[in-house]
């Protein structure tokens, strides 16, 4: 006993002189750069990323997920950093038994063990900011027990700082985008991520909205089991998403029209994406013996869009898919751009018209034709940095950022699974009588069942 606890002890000295070390490095790094910067010296980026990457690298906590989410938001950090950060994993060594029951008796009481029929001691995963362990109810039911790790209010507040300073650094040198927007979004969802109350009502929202989609299921939450940082909920059994690259074409279509519907039906119907396209958060389950559909299993990162934002994503696609200038220009006026001239327009067109572009082609097709899941995304981006640096600092809305973010995750998972499909079919049929008046009315129903507030 007296062995586990210091074991633990010491991991917990290690993670606090970790967060010390990367504040310090990633200081260093802001300075060093800002100092060349002012003395007009040359830079050489992909050290300076590879150096970024080793002080971030160092710290299996909140910051890395925040890299890690920094790195699939095409232009907001420069190629060389994009690609680093991409490399970093966000598993985590996990905390050990002495840990967890300490952990799991104050959730739930000095009894937490007897309301379990079983309870695994190791975990079955590890991620930046708690655990998942595999557990069993009294009546038998297989069970996930996500326990989120001590102090972890503090340690995401002490990353947030750092976020900020790598988005100062990006103003700084790179004055094509204004980040500030982009800081506001990406802190107030990882803040939320830490509230498992919350992540319960996000998972009995989509429940209960894609329970009479086959394709796609769900976890439950067991409520008498959960707390503010204990979320317990049914084991849904399921394989790796990417074990099925080798089966064929029809089985990776059905596992990708599924991962359309679990993102696009959400979104055109009551406002709500889930915004983490991490391939860790899906597996496939199976039906007489071939895949069938995907289990949707962590909801911590869920955006909720006013009907307004939803109707300019609609806006936009019918106004490319029609050649309607007026509409597309309102579609960003919707979302909130501002100062948009013509040249700016015709900047943004380009990376719409990436986005959009399956959604637009009536025909079976990949995502995108001879591209790696991993530069999904990074020529487009990189095409309207360069332009945008000719027109000055734009500023990105704040509802943009995960839209985008969701977007790109999922364009990647086609890419790994290498999918045909006919997208614009697929798009049409979830906009098809749009409404944004009706996508207001269900979504209040479906938030206010759920407990949750509109945007």
């Amino acid at each position: 006993m007296a062995r586990d606890k210091d074991r633990e002890s010491n991991r917990l000295t290690a993670r606090v002189g970790r967060y010390a070390r990367v504040g310090t490095n990633v200081g260093g790094i802001a300075a060093k750069m800002a100092g060349a910067r002012i003395f007009g010296l040359e830079l050489d980026s992909g050290k300076n990323a590879g150096e970024l990457a080793a002080a971030l690298g160092g710290l299996k906590g909140p910051l890395m997920k925040v890299a890690q989410l920094l790195s699939t938001i095409p232009d907001v950090l420069p190629p060389e950093y994009a690609e680093e950060l991409s490399k970093l994993q966000s598993n985590a060594p996990p905390m050990g038994w002495a840990f967890v029951k300490r952990r799991m008796r104050a959730e739930l009481g000095a009894d937490w063990q007897g309301r379990f029929g079983a309870f695994d001691k190791d975990p079955s995963a590890a991620a930046s900011l708690g655990q998942v362990h595999r557990a069993a109810s009294l009546e038998g039911t297989s069970l996930a027990c996500k326990l989120q790790y001590p102090d972890m209010a503090s340690a995401v507040e002490a990353d947030l700082q750092q976020l900020q300073i790598l988005l100062s650094l990006h103003r700084r040198m790179q004055s094509a985008l204004d980040t500030r927007e982009i800081g506001k979004e990406i802190s107030a969802r990882v803040r939320e991520e830490l509230d498992y109350k919350r992540e319960a009502a996000h998972m009995a929202l989509y429940r209960r909205f894609l329970e009479p989609s086959p394709q796609v299921r769900v976890p439950q939450v067991v409520e008498a089991l959960s707390t503010g940082r204990l979320l317990t909920m049914t084991w849904l059994e399921g394989a790796p998403l990417l074990s099925y690259k080798g089966h064929d074409q029809a089985d990776r279509n059905r596992i990708a029209s599924a991962m359309f519907h679990a993102w696009w039906h959400p979104f055109s119907h009551i406002g709500v994406i889930h915004g983490d396209p991490h391939l860790g958060n899906y597996t496939v389950f199976e039906e007489e013996g071939r895949p069938a559909g995907i289990n949707l299993l962590d909801y911590g990162c869920i955006r909720i869009f006013p009907e307004s934002f939803v109707a300019g994503v609609v806006d936009l696609y019918r106004g490319l898919l029609e050649g309607d200038g007026e509409r597309v220009v309102h579609a960003y006026e919707t979302w909130g751009f501002k100062g948009l001239t013509r040249e700016l327009i015709d900047v943004l067109n380009i990376w719409a018209r990436f986005i959009y572009g399956p959604l637009l082609d009536d025909r079976t097709r990949t995502i995108a034709d001879g591209v790696k899941p991993s530069d999904y995304g990074r020529r487009e981006a990189f095409t309207v940095h360069k332009a945008l640096k000719e027109l000055g600092p734009v500023t990105v809305p704040q509802e943009f950022v995960f839209m985008d973010r969701a977007a790109i995750g999922l364009g990647g998972v086609f890419l790994h699974l290498q999918a045909e499909l006919n997208f614009f079919r697929l798009f049409n049929e979830q906009i098809e009588g749009f409404s944004a008046q009706a996508v207001a009315m269900r979504q209040k129903e479906a938030l206010q069942v759920a407990g949750l507030q509109a945007a």
